[in-house]
């Protein structure tokens, strides 16, 4: 009986034992499946970020760009506004002046006459 009972126990534990290195090779295994699924979402993560910040810039490149040209536009848009301002207002200079004129003359005719 006490050879039985030693017995077993040791059958016990070579099964185990076998059992506990394909416990192990199957861990390692799929320990190395989640590090190479951990690696590949990681990469993808960061080709994400990499071209979300991409489009971010190109959208801020050209967002700068059509505000540059609002400001463009409307820089020439004043520019064209006070060019035809001033030459109304040389226009009505010149139209003061011979006015001026023509009464003058006419000032200068009537002292005549008297």
């Amino acid at each position: 009986m006490k050879k039985t009972a030693l017995i077993l126990p040791a059958f016990a534990a070579l099964a185990l034992a076998a059992c506990s290195e394909n416990a192990q090779q199957q861990t390692g295994e799929a320990a190395g499946a989640v590090a190479a699924d951990v690696n590949a979402t990681v990469g993808d993560a960061a080709r994400d970020v990499r071209d979300a910040s991409a489009e971010a810039f190109d959208a801020a490149e050209r967002t700068a760009d059509r505000a540059g040209q609002s400001i463009e536009n409307g820089a020439d848009r004043a520019g064209a506004a006070i060019d035809r301002g001033a030459d109304r207002a040389a226009n009505a200079a010149d139209r003061a002046k011979r006015e001026t004129g023509q009464e003058l003359e006419e000032a200068g005719r009537d002292m005549q006459k008297n």
